[in-house]
């Protein structure tokens, strides 16, 4: 099936890689108590995962403990071996995961396809990155001494996904992790559990022994703060909100774990006034409304210059009027349903607050049907920093237009967050270019292109946007410890 390609029509997950069941100690465990998870599309109940209880939360952590020795005592090329037939398993069944992704949560089928393939490369990224966790010789400072560092594997670990990239944030995560010898025990969000769990069954398939990779389903407000007050639990990695960032932080700071949190966005979108109108806009469309607007990275604050904010308005609102909001299978699509009322209700309140204060709501901006989760984009012009938008991150298809008059305005207006992840620039001028990446405060900048992740990239912001990064070789890093060693001879 090509990538653009639609499956034949069906109205069911994939039986084959769907689970509804925990990932335990290499056994498929249940509860008495079990959640439905529903198509956000339809409202319809796809099936159930269990709410473990905090007896099988500790059996995993006693599962992930008893399978560390082993695990890292593997020669890197061994674990990479492995993590390379779970790469080659998930690519052979990519579309029956894109199915189910789409299913559960909502996002066009071509756009689950390449998250499954997006994520399938971290995966094969930190198998290579196994066999080069090197360490240094140092010069000695004493006689007769010798003196070296080598990585070692953190340990137990956990890893804290969400539900907008319920594929791809755990391949990430999990890749790096695994590699670098460490045991994980994952914890998906209740909305998209079945991604993780298909994950975990194809893991097993590709001979990752018990206990290394554990998947447990159930209320996050019980199973993290378990894990994140175990000292067995050396490590937790976490993609969320920044206020969830912060309770975690806060709660791991008494066995002092080591963290890697990638948060919030509220991503800056400046274009300049020698910048192309038109192309920018598309650019804009691109960055502001992928996933429906439910991304780390969308364009939250689009800042154009006057000279040319009405030109490129226009062209904005005309792009996003051609975007297919629609089932994720329907040939098409380009937008699919927002994942649940909150998200939806969110939407509105901004929307609604940035009228009141003076913007002009030039498209969209409603639900497209009373009792769905489809939501008609929106383009709200003349956004000042009073309004909410400006401030809050929408996690939503709502773009918000702010004017601006010169680059050192636009500098401080950008920076004027407490978020740091991404920012865009579009300019002509290289010598621009420089001075507004270097002047802006976040984690990434991109020049005139909305596209820049991937493997090898390191994927994170700073500021109250997280800590540590994702990917590159920095990526296992984060799941690794450096030993010193100095050796009397």
């Amino acid at each position: 099936m090509t990538a653009m390609e639609l499956p034949a029509k069906i109205s069911k997950p994939p039986a084959a890689l769907m689970h509804e069941r925990a990932y335990v100690g290499g056994a498929w465990v249940g509860a008495d108590d079990c959640r439905p998870v529903t198509n956000p599309s339809t409202r319809e109940t796809l099936g159930h995962v269990p709410a473990l209880t905090r007896d099988t939360v500790t059996a995993a952590i006693s599962a992930a403990s008893q399978a560390l020795p082993a695990w890292k005592a593997m020669l890197a090329p061994e674990r990479a071996a492995i993590l390379m037939h779970w790469h080659d398993l998930i690519l052979s069944n990519a579309d029956d995961l894109a199915e189910l992704l789409t299913f559960e949560q909502g996002k066009p089928f071509a756009d689950a396809q390449g998250e499954i393939a997006y994520g399938a490369g971290f995966i094969k990224w930190f198998a290579a990155e196994a066999q080069r966790t090197y360490g240094d010789v140092i010069p000695s400072h004493l006689p007769n001494r010798k003196l070296f560092t080598q990585q070692e594997p953190l340990g137990v670990v956990a890893l804290v996904t969400p539900w907008n990239f319920p594929s791809a944030m755990l391949t990430r995560k999990a890749g790096a992790a695994l590699a670098a010898g460490c045991t994980a025990i994952c914890v998906p969000s209740m909305e998209t559990p079945f991604s993780a769990l298909a994950l975990a069954d194809l893991a097993e398939q590709a001979g990752i022994p018990a206990g290394v990779f554990n998947v447990l389903t159930g209320d996050a407000g019980v199973i993290v703060p378990m894990l994140c007050e175990e000292p067995v639990v050396r490590g937790l990695s976490f993609t969320g909100s920044t206020e969830i960032g912060r309770l975690i932080a806060r709660t791991c700071g008494a066995t002092v774990k080591r963290l890697s949190l990638e948060l919030g966005g509220h991503a800056p979108f400046i274009v300049c006034a020698d910048a192309d109108p038109e192309s920018a806009a598309r650019a804009a469309v691109d960055a502001k409304f992928q996933t429906s607007g439910q991304d780390c990275l969308a364009a939250n604050r689009i800042f154009v210059h006057r000279d040319i904010v009405e030109d490129f308005t226009r062209h904005f609102v005309h792009h996003t009027q051609l975007l297919k909001v629609a089932d994720g299978f329907e040939r098409g699509a380009q937008l699919g349903p927002l994942i649940h009322d909150r998200a939806v209700d969110k939407c509105m309140d901004h929307i609604e607050d940035a009228v009141s204060k003076g913007a002009r709501l030039l498209h969209g901006g409603a639900r497209m049907d009373p009792d769905s989760l489809f939501f008609e984009p929106a383009v709200l012009a003349d956004v000042t920093d009073a309004m909410k938008i400006y401030r809050e991150e929408t996690f939503g298809p709502v773009a918000a237009i702010t004017p601006f008059e010169d680059d050192a305005a636009v500098i401080v207006a950008a920076n004027d967050s407490e978020y740091g992840l991404a920012a865009y620039v579009f300019t002509r001028d290289l010598s621009r270019a420089v001075r507004m990446s270097e002047a802006l405060e976040f984690g990434m900048v991109a020049i005139n292109t909305v596209k820049f992740t991937g493997a090898p990239i390191p994927f994170g912001g700073i500021k109250q946007s997280g800590l540590g990064r994702e990917g590159a070789r920095q990526g296992i890093e984060e799941f690794l410890e450096t030993k010193y060693v100095c050796m009397a001879i």
